[in-house]
């Protein structure tokens, strides 16, 4: 299928983003949306490198109104997209090493409680209770909510896109945007190793490449590419049925359940910017001496697969919604490792923005693009 000379509205990025953008548009009728993927399948991206969490526990008001909204999307998929999404309430668990944790995570289960979040205060023996399978001595606290835990990335993606399809929308892979033309402070057209699309709207959906659709537009956009890795195992046969996703909150190392094993990652704090989803096996023996530490049964199993991915990161950890400088280029990008979860939510609200002038489900005013240059950042504690 050739490219359209012409498009409504073009949207960059063949993630979760841009797919669920894509299906809500096209909901709301607008039927002539062109998306672009630049990858031979879509959801090859950062969303197809993510290790499928979905939760509540945040620590701005914002974040926990997305997650409201967004994860019953996910429970409700199958009735809605006529795909499940493999949604599994099987919680997150936060444990607490040190005292200034204990103290931030304290005063954010106070703003959940407040917005109707149930998350579960839980003290250090409640946590070794509930997890007698790791070490955890000198844990000192810790939080859990039944119903975060997982969903299916790849399920989530394809699902978006086929009803996006049946409702209009004309999707393309192996497509490279290569430049936004813009005149008279405008968009003009979208430039692709395929030929040009004429369009007065673009939505920058490209995750951590975000920044580099930005300046194709002539628009310094925050986001920083930092490469995360994990890995699942063979099966652990000690592992309780009931095991939910476990965050040791100090090292950014987590383990929730994958099939009879374990999918275990820890962030790299000292890792530097750039576009590298190649394993970095140094990492990887930090991480699993780290996890063993904490899960001796690790240290009896083989490793089933290695993955690396990005997380876009800004600022303040929150994502940036709607527009920019330059009239009809719109970005919705940034989320920090939260995308996915997010990921329907965002898509209804940025179809709110480009057909009614503002977001209404949500409120996401203050996560404009504006904010980094005008001091107004909302830090998220809760970044894993």
């Amino acid at each position: 299928m050739s490219l359209p000379a012409t498009a409504e509205v073009v949207i960059v990025g063949g993630g979760v983003m841009g797919t669920s953008i894509a299906y809500h548009l096209t909901r709301r009728g607008v039927k002539d949306v062109v998306l672009l993927e630049r990858e031979p399948f879509l959801g090859q991206g950062a969303t197809g490198r993510c290790a499928g969490g979905v939760r509540y526990q945040f620590a701005t008001e914002v974040n926990i109104r997305l997650s409201q909204v967004s994860l019953p999307m996910l429970e409700r998929f199958k009735e809605e997209i006529g795909v499940d999404a493999g949604y599994r309430p099987i919680g997150y668990l936060f444990f607490l090493t040190r005292e200034e944790d204990v103290q931030a995570f304290r005063r954010n289960v106070v703003l959940q409680h407040r917005l109707g979040v149930a998350t579960e205060w839980l003290s250090g023996d409640e946590v070794r209770r509930r997890l007698p399978n790791m070490r955890l001595d000198d844990v000192l606290a810790g939080t859990f909510h039944a119903k975060d835990g997982l969903a299916d990335p790849h399920s989530v993606v394809q699902g978006y896109a086929r009803a996006a399809r049946r409702q209009g929308a004309r999707i393309f892979t192996d497509v490279e945007v290569q430049d936004i033309e813009v005149q008279g402070g405008r968009v003009r057209g979208v430039v692709t190793s395929r030929g040009r699309i004429a369009t007065e709207v673009v939505v920058n959906a490209a995750g951590p490449w975000a920044g580099v659709v930005g300046r194709m537009a002539g628009v310094e956009i925050p986001i920083t590419p930092l490469r995360r890795q994990w890995l699942t195992t063979t099966p652990i046969p000690d592992l309780p049925p009931d095991f939910p996703f476990v965050i040791d909150f100090a090292q950014a190392l987590y383990f929730h359940p994958e099939g009879e094993g374990i999918l275990t990652g820890m962030s790299n704090p000292n890792e530097k910017p750039g576009f590298d989803q190649n394993v970095d096996p140094e990492w990887e023996l930090v991480h699993m001496e780290a996890a063993m530490a904490r899960m001796p049964a690790l240290a009896r199993a083989g490793v089933v697969s290695r993955v690396a991915g990005l997380y876009e990161v800004t600022p303040d950890a929150h994502p940036i919604f709607g527009a920019t400088p330059v009239e009809g280029f719109y970005v919705c990008a940034g989320f920090s490792g939260h995308g996915f979860m997010h990921g329907p939510v965002a898509g209804l609200l940025m179809a709110e923005i480009l057909l009614d002038g503002r977001a209404q489900t949500v409120d996401v005013s203050m996560l404009d693009l504006a904010r980094f240059a005008e001091g107004r950042l909302i830090r998220e504690y809760n970044v894993v």
